[in-house]
């Protein structure tokens, strides 16, 4: 299995492959809310290739909270057929792995049971609010260089 770029991809294999993973009405699902009218952001954006299937894809946003920068996680796609398979660990990895120095600290909607291994928490995130239904307790942060961000707040794109 070979990782890559997801803009190195043919038009449509990404939203095949999350249509597999999610379903059609994923579209309706708070986290397209948070991210409406933003890309992807490029050197977070990764795929996994099994020859020449894309198996397992991870995508990130740019969001914020208050006048806080964000990236928003998600989502963790694998193929139906490869679930548990490893794929969407190596995936965070990838991910984690690609981050820079002036990346803004990030959130995601998840399992913190999942999540909780590449350091994702709730906490810090019982103030803030989503453009649509959500569990609080799977609001997760991850934000290792303890940027100061806003106790409560609306999330949402990024200007």
């Amino acid at each position: 299995m070979q990782p890559t770029a997801l803009s190195d991809l043919a038009d449509g294999v990404v939203d095949a492959l999350l249509d597999d993973a999610f379903g059609l009405d994923r579209h309706q699902r708070t986290a397209y809310l948070l991210r409406k009218g933003m890309h992807a952001i490029d050197h977070l954006s990764l795929g996994i290739l099994d020859g020449d299937e894309l198996v397992g894809s991870i995508q990130c946003w740019p969001i914020r909270v208050g006048d806080a920068a964000l990236i928003l996680v998600g989502p963790v796609a694998v193929a139906r057929l490869r679930q548990n398979s490893g794929i969407g660990t190596k995936l965070m990895q990838l991910m984690l792995d690609a981050m820079r120095a002036d990346d803004a600290p990030m959130v995601m909607i998840g399992d913190p049971e999942y999540y909780g291994r590449f350091g994702f928490t709730a906490e810090g995130t019982s103030g803030w609010t989503l453009p649509g239904p959500w569990e609080p307790r799977r609001l997760l942060l991850r934000n290792p260089a303890m940027v100061d961000l806003p106790e409560h707040g609306a999330l949402g794109p990024a200007d």
